[in-house]
């Protein structure tokens, strides 16, 4: 079976969003290169990320992470319904555009 998240999307269509505590950092992970299972066995694995901080001055910069950090550092705050699929999450969670559309009705 083919990875359901291997093609690169844009940063304000991403498979998933996450956000550090704070909201210091959000990364939007645009493009996977494993599987979920082999993921999990490869300390290494990476993602293909748009990430913002305050470093970065309110941009975005796109980049490979390790899959570790971000599920480290970050809380999964939205997802496609493919990312939730392929990673079996069992809470309800708003798409990315959801998501960024309740943060600006806020």
């Amino acid at each position: 079976m083919p990875n359901p998240l291997a093609k690169t999307r844009k940063t304000d269509a991403p498979y998933a969003v996450f956000k550090a505590p704070g909201g210091s950092f959000v990364w939007h992970v645009l493009k996977t290169y494993k599987m979920p299972k082999s993921e999990a066995k490869d300390a290494y694995a990476r993602w293909f990320v748009a990430a913002k901080s305050d470093a970065t001055y309110g941009r975005f910069e796109l980049g490979d992470t390790y899959a570790r950090d971000v599920t480290s550092y970050g809380r999964l705050v939205a997802a496609d319904p493919a990312w939730i699929e392929a990673y079996g999450i069992q809470r309800a969670l708003p798409t990315p555009a959801e998501y960024y559309w309740r943060e600006a009705s806020a």
